[in-house]
């Protein structure tokens, strides 16, 4: 902890330091976002802020920097026999970003999300003081989904979950949404599928005639154990095979290989290319940094015969109208596969700027591709149609990719009074963007 203050005072220099006006950024060597914007120099040098400080296994807690990745965390719990209470999929997401953003993953219909499990949350605000806030507080409650705009976590307290050594998967074959809805919602109410337990949920869509839940369950002991951190490819395993086993790590880890399917697009899926491959490349992150470099030089846009638009977005639709959006999806952006997650609030709160009813199970839909525009179809037009239709069916979309909201419509989705009054509050001079600006508007 000495080191921690320290690093906290050295910090504080550094932002202090900073010329009023001057823009305010952190160097992190990983991101997870896809809004890439133009390149800038300098940045907050936060490299001192990314250990597990302590794991309290009786207690079930962990303390930890905000850009400690998932991967380090998982590593430093395991041991203990304990997990956080939501991983999500990717290794090199960090607790502070996934707090400050969102995250989710297959354990989320009974744990909610990630900063639902967080006790205590110290904080450098815009204003460059450091406050240390509970749930009860204000800043507490408001800065879920405010994306770095109102302070950065630097320390937090998180809820931990024993765990087992195995999980055993069922993948269940659905011919249409609208079934594969109705067995989410009666799962997530009854923990159980055909009288066993089922511990974590989500469900992967290769076609509106073809979507499977995965519904898996702790085990002390597994008959066999699969391996999807070569080879083999996990999200194929899907269609292949009705039960699976593997051990904790793997399953948490399940999804960065391939960066859930995305690492097609790279080539590494054909199985010539898979075994020249070190494993050591077959992660998220290096994926992600590929696209950084193509996004930039604009590679893969020049050798495109059609103009296309980035489609990378998770959106929460309401269980009830799970069906109707899928329906939609299929006919007006047809990228497959789409992952889906359910969720529900553990919170009866509610969290202020990203506000979903506490007592409705919604289900996360994710899909990452890029879609062909029709002559003359403005770029951004299927991204929009998107955006509307989310919010037409009660739902929600996360802003961690590209956002076309127009700046009224934005705030009425993302509580703009009580943003404002935090910002006013908590970076006076705004020398942070605000959501908005960070969110949607292009530099």
């Amino acid at each position: 902890m000495s080191d921690h203050s320290q690093a906290v005072a050295a910090l504080r220099g550094q932002y202090s330091a900073i010329p009023t006006g001057a823009p305010v950024r952190l160097a992190k060597p990983t991101s997870n976002l896809f809004r890439f914007r133009a390149d800038q120099p300098g940045g907050l040098d936060v490299a001192r802020f990314d250990r597990v400080l302590s794991v309290d296994p009786a207690a079930r807690t962990a303390e930890v920097q905000g850009m400690t990745t998932y991967e380090r965390l998982v590593d430093a719990t395991l041991p203990h026999g304990l997990m956080p209470l939501v991983v999500p999929q990717l290794k090199t997401i960090t607790v502070g970003g996934a707090v400050a953003g969102l995250g989710i993953e297959s354990s989320s219909f009974r744990n909610g999300l990630p900063h639902e499990s967080v006790r205590e949350l110290e904080v450098m605000t815009g204003d460059g003081e450091v406050v240390v806030v509970h749930p009860d507080d204000d800043l507490f409650r408001g800065f879920p989904n405010s994306y770095g705009t109102l302070g950065y976590a630097l320390r937090l307290e998180i809820e931990l979950e024993p765990v087992k050594p195995f999980v055993r998967l069922r993948h269940v074959p659905f011919g249409t949404a609208a079934e594969c809805a109705e067995v989410i919602a009666a799962v997530c109410a009854e923990r159980s599928y055909q009288g066993e337990p089922v511990d974590f949920i989500d469900g992967t869509v290769f076609s509106a005639h073809e979507q499977y839940l995965t519904l898996a369950d702790w085990s002390d002991t597994a008959p066999h154990v699969s391996d999807y951190t070569g080879r083999d490819i996990y999200y194929r395993s899907i269609q292949a095979r009705r039960t699976d086993y593997l051990t904790v790590r793997d399953y948490l880890w399940r999804w960065d290989t391939d960066w859930f399917w995305c690492s097609r697009a790279f080539g590494v899926q054909r199985p010539l290319v898979r075994r020249l491959v070190p494993k050591r490349y077959l992660r998220s992150d290096v994926y992600r940094k590929i696209v950084a470099w193509d996004r930039r030089r604009g590679f893969t846009a020049k050798l495109s015969k059609t103009v296309q638009e980035s489609v990378m977005q998770d959106v929460e639709i309401p269980v009830s109208k799970l069906a109707e959006f899928m329906d939609f999806f299929h006919r007006e952006i047809g990228i497959e596969p789409v992952w889906m997650c359910p969720l529900r609030l553990r919170d009866r709160k509610g969290w202020p700027l990203y506000p979903m009813d506490p007592e409705e199970l919604y289900v996360n839909v994710g899909f990452w591709s890029i879609v062909d525009l029709a002559p003359g179809e403005e770029m951004g037009s299927r991204n929009r149609l998107i955006e509307r239709t989310v919010a037409e069916l009660g739902g929600h979309k996360s802003l961690y990719s590209d956002s076309y909201y127009e700046e009224e419509e934005f705030w009425a989705n993302y509580n703009g009074p009580t943003y404002r009054d935090l910002k006013r509050r908590y970076d006076a001079d705004s020398r942070l963007p605000d959501l908005y600006a960070k969110c949607v508007l292009r530099s």
